[in-house]
């Protein structure tokens, strides 16, 4: 247990710190001193540190008593609201911070709140346990999900006439409808879940995997459902409920100044008209402040050394060569001129990133599946990890007794797993060729038949380094399905397609495997965590295509450069398969010898990082870094300022940053992303900001005034 702790990720450890001393001095009086000095002391810091003996007084919750209705009510409410969050972060710069914590926390205080009512009028039937709380947060979690594995901000998007023609490719495309989104998502969503449901005593119980956000999510969990935690957890909820109003009304305020997209407090040109120009500008985004203090300091300085890089320096040299390398007057938007290098290079670096990693975590999958191996034929058991191999099971910890004793109470057949995959998979064969024909049936089934082992991969990997590699399997898909269908039999739009059915089986997968982990240290039954995954996923393939729809409905200029909702991943997709499909003829001069110039920097920048070892923890990201590299670096500034919000902030009391920080970011995300609701309902009533806010140059301002003049 004490090991597990120490690989949390920071957020575990806001305040939530009072588990290890809620133990009374009475219970500690009650240990037995028989044995050896040592083992009393190990028996005295095993009950300091436990978790389980806080709340053995308390009965666990049979797992359909854990599937309550008001967590599933709470749950449909907290999936919109982080749907629509999701959803801006995807069509606006594609950088998601974990929400897992914000789910956790609102779905702690509405039914607390609600559960708090009822116990003073005398009618509470059912007490609110953390049970019923991992319950909400897995549901969310899985419902919100979907708005990023579905690719309304990437694949699924790309495959629109709007981004065919943004790439100087029309040949193949599919217009976004509502029905065909969702008899998609419903066909590939649940196909992860059941190929990893026969693995999860293996992965959680026998290898012992950490999983990092499921295990913080699980001790933030079992804090808010202490005394101790329980307050905290209201002063936090009361932060959040601050910062989420004054987020709301400021993008209230600022919607009045926003008469055209080149209006309002985002084209504010806080650094200078030369630097707006090469968009460096802060544009007073409350959403990305938010996301700037979630992340690591680290990503929020690789996003901006990405935009200093390119838009400082790359871009500006390359548009010097306009007339020698591209030909005059194609404009910002042709893939032919100065875009081309845009796009062709993120995607170099994506590229580089996404292979470095996964040859590293699969690495680290494979040996650490060849060193259970060698010590099950060694010992003739699996061991249980972060314990001595030497120990015999009996000297398991209270916590992990107990744990296994839940977790393996309520088995999920695995007859209903297999039977479910391979019922839903024809089903899905049958189903995909007729919402595209370009996707062959047998294209379908191979991806099914290797699906299983990489969600495995996928899962046992994000279980080993907290990463999820969804995406770099989904870009595997488009380049080997888009090789073999070929540009005459439309294979841009098939391996689009292909990798969405392959990045929402992996997703789901890992995501499967973190919530089990959370409900392991919780005792939420295994059962009730599948079911409730299952009905997430359920509301997801529903709320997210409805979400995108009102987006898209919206706001017409979605998926532009330059617009409010460029949609960046959306372009880099589709060119990903255009190149895979196409090859690398239409790039422009020099294009793809500074793709593999970059390609290989990200692969050697991770190699030197990993070398590094903790001082590498200083070295940038290139998959961070490569962001800004299509669209600009106004949105680094904005999450560097959040970062230096949290750096003060700790400075002057570590205690209260490290206790309310999340709460305040969430407040701020949570506040301006569902701003976007009435915001696209007053754009679909033909409502429009009735004030320009613009700046000039003092040259372009006396031509205007001689102009008004006349």
């Amino acid at each position: 247990m004490a090991k597990n702790r120490s690989t949390i990720d920071r957020e575990v450890d806001n305040g939530f710190d009072s588990i290890d001393h809620a133990v009374s001095d009475e219970e500690h009086n009650k240990i037995s001193y028989n044995g050896s000095t040592s083992m009393n002391k190990l028996r005295l810091k095993e009950e300091e540190i436990s978790v389980e003996r806080v709340f053995q007084h308390l009965l666990v919750p049979s797992w359909k008593n854990q599937l309550t209705v008001r967590a599933f009510v709470v749950s449909f409410f907290l999936s919109v609201l982080f749907s629509f969050i999701v959803m801006k972060l995807n069509l606006t710069t594609g950088i998601i911070p974990s929400l897992n914590v914000s789910a956790g926390l609102l779905g702690f205080f509405f039914v607390k709140t609600w559960t708090k009512f009822l116990e003073k009028s005398n009618i509470l039937k059912q007490p609110f346990t953390r049970q019923e709380n991992t319950v909400i947060q897995t549901c969310v979690v899985a419902s919100s999900g979907i708005a990023f594995s579905g690719g309304f901000g990437s694949y699924l998007f790309g495959m629109s006439e709007h981004i065919a023609r943004s790439s100087s490719d029309t040949s193949d495309f599919k217009d976004p409808k509502l029905g065909w989104i969702i008899a998609f998502l419903f066909v590939v969503s649940f196909l992860g879940l059941l190929s990893i449901v026969p693995l999860r005593k293996i992965m959680i119980i026998d290898f012992k995997l950490t999983y990092p956000s499921g295990t913080a999510t699980a001790h933030l969990i079992n804090s808010f459902h202490t005394p101790q935690g329980a307050k905290l957890a209201k002063k936090q909820v009361k932060e959040l409920g601050k910062f989420f109003s004054l987020s709301f009304l400021w993008g209230f305020f600022q919607w009045f100044y926003t008469a055209t997209d080149s209006c309002g407090f985002q084209a504010f040109p806080s650094l200078g008209l030369k630097a707006y120009q090469n968009r460096f500008y802060f544009d007073f985004s409350a959403i990305y402040i938010g996301v700037g203090m979630i992340c690591p300091y680290i990503i929020n300085i690789s996003v901006l050394i990405g935009g200093i890089l390119s838009w400082g320096l790359m871009w500006p040299l390359i548009e010097n060569k306009e007339g020698h390398w591209y030909k005059k007057g194609l404009g910002q938007s042709s893939l032919l001129g100065i875009q081309g290098y845009r796009v062709f290079i993120a995607i170099a670096m994506i590229l580089g990133d996404g292979l470095y990693n996964f040859c590293k975590v699969l690495s680290h999958t494979f040996f650490g599946l060849y060193k259970q191996y060698r010590t099950k034929q060694r010992e003739n058991v699996l061991p249980v990890a972060d314990q001595d191999s030497s120990s015999p099971p009996s000297q398991l910890s209270y916590d992990d007794q107990r744990r296994t004793q839940v977790f393996v109470k309520d088995q999920i057949p695995t007859w209903v797993a297999i039977g479910g995959y391979i019922t839903i998979a024809a089903i899905s064969t049958a189903t995909l060729p007729h919402i595209f024909h370009q996707l062959k049936w047998y294209y379908i089934l191979v991806i099914y038949l290797i699906a299983p082992t990489l969600a495995f991969c996928n899962a046992y990997g994000s279980g080993l380094t907290d990463w999820s590699l969804a995406s770099t399997y989904g870009k595997l898909a488009i380049f080997t399905i888009g090789a073999w269908a070929g540009a005459s039999h439309g294979g841009v739009l098939a391996s689009l397609a292909a990798c969405g059915v392959m990045m929402n089986i992996v997703s789901t997968a890992s995501d499967l495997m973190q919530d089990f982990k959370t409900g392991y240290l919780t005792l939420a039954s295994p059962r009730a965590m599948f079911v409730s995954q299952v009905i997430g996923t359920s509301m997801g393939c529903v709320i997210s295509p409805c979400v995108f729809w009102i987006f898209y409905k919206a706001f017409p200029d979605l998926g532009t450069t330059g617009s409010e909702y460029p949609a960046p991943y959306a372009i880099v997709y589709r060119n990903m398969a255009i190149l895979g499909v196409e090859g690398f003829s239409h790039l422009p001069k020099n294009c793809l010898l500074l793709c593999y110039i970059l390609f290989g920097a990200a692969i050697v920048i991770n190699l030197i990082k990993d070398l590094l070892g903790k001082r590498g923890r200083f070295i940038p990201l290139p998959m961070a870094m490569a962001i800004p590299f299509y669209l600009g670096p106004y949105f680094a500034i904005d999450m560097c300022v959040g970062s230096l919000i949290l750096f003060v902030w700790e400075k002057v009391n570590k205690v209260k940053a490290d206790a309310y920080g999340p709460a305040v970011a969430s407040g701020l995300i949570c506040g301006d992303g569902i701003w976007s609701l009435p915001a696209s309902i007053l754009a679909l009533a033909g409502v429009k900001p009735p004030i320009c806010m613009k700046f000039l140059s003092r040259a372009t301002n006396d031509r205007v005034d001689v102009f008004l003049g006349n």
